[in-house]
């Protein structure tokens, strides 16, 4: 288990390995689901300091055959393991990202399962569901192009960067969330891949919405965004 103990506060040492379990949070009256995922995140904890308890599972065609199980290559290759560490890295340095609280892997033979907690940033949405209720202004686009500007210049390839995974509060401030097998990388052709997938998920998103919601003019806003930072 990783634990950063200023982020834990008080919970006893003997409940934290039962705070990555749901129902230990659903006994105490804390515990929501978060919508949309696989149905394996969690609001978890008192409404004053609320975290994000994620199990990680498996997507694609193998999740059919293994849920949330994985092959076991050594604890450095832990996937939550690699995700607390570079949140707390990226956090070290003032980026927009969730701080990392714990993690944990449970392993059996060859398997290994996992979970982290993370510190929940409060009053955002997701783009996808603000580009749901309405146009975003130019200023907005670029903010979202500069965060991934930032995330870029220190060197973060995002292994999902989409529209789900940008959130902004109502200043129009941008955090970005989901750093599974994200990873710190010299300047590649993943910058160009990162904001490929960037722009095929708002595509994606604001199918059937009104026209004015992703166009050529506002992904220019997000590159001049980009540019600038």
């Amino acid at each position: 288990m990783l634990s950063d103990p200023a982020r834990i506060g008080n919970l006893p040492k003997a409940a934290q390995q039962s705070m990555f379990d749901p129902l230990f949070w659903r006994a105490r009256g804390e515990l929501d689901a978060v919508k949309g995922g696989r149905g394996s995140a969690w609001f978890v904890g008192p409404e004053e300091r609320r975290w994000v308890l994620r199990h990680f599972r498996r997507g694609g065609f193998i999740a059919r055959f293994i849920q949330d199980a994985y092959v076991w290559t050594g604890e450095r290759r832990v996937r939550a393991f690699a995700e607390w560490e570079l949140l707390e890295l990226l956090s070290q340095r003032g980026l927009r990202v969730p701080k990392p609280v714990a993690a944990r892997y449970q392993r059996r033979g060859l398997w290994y399962r996992c979970d982290l907690i993370t510190e929940r940033i409060s009053g955002v949405s997701p783009l996808s569901a603000v580009l749901a209720h309405g146009a975003l202004a130019e200023a907005q686009w670029r903010a979202v192009g500069a965060a991934v500007a930032s995330l870029h210049r220190a060197g973060v390839d995002h292994a999902d960067l989409n529209a789900h995974n940008v959130l902004l509060d109502a200043e129009g401030v941008v955090s970005v969330i989901d750093f599974d097998r994200g990873r710190l990388r010299a300047p590649g052709a993943w910058i160009s891949r990162n904001l490929r997938r960037l722009h095929r998920s708002l595509t994606k998103v604001t199918l059937g919405l009104p026209p004015d919601r992703f166009t050529d003019a506002t992904w220019s806003w997000l590159l001049a965004g980009y540019d600038a930072a």
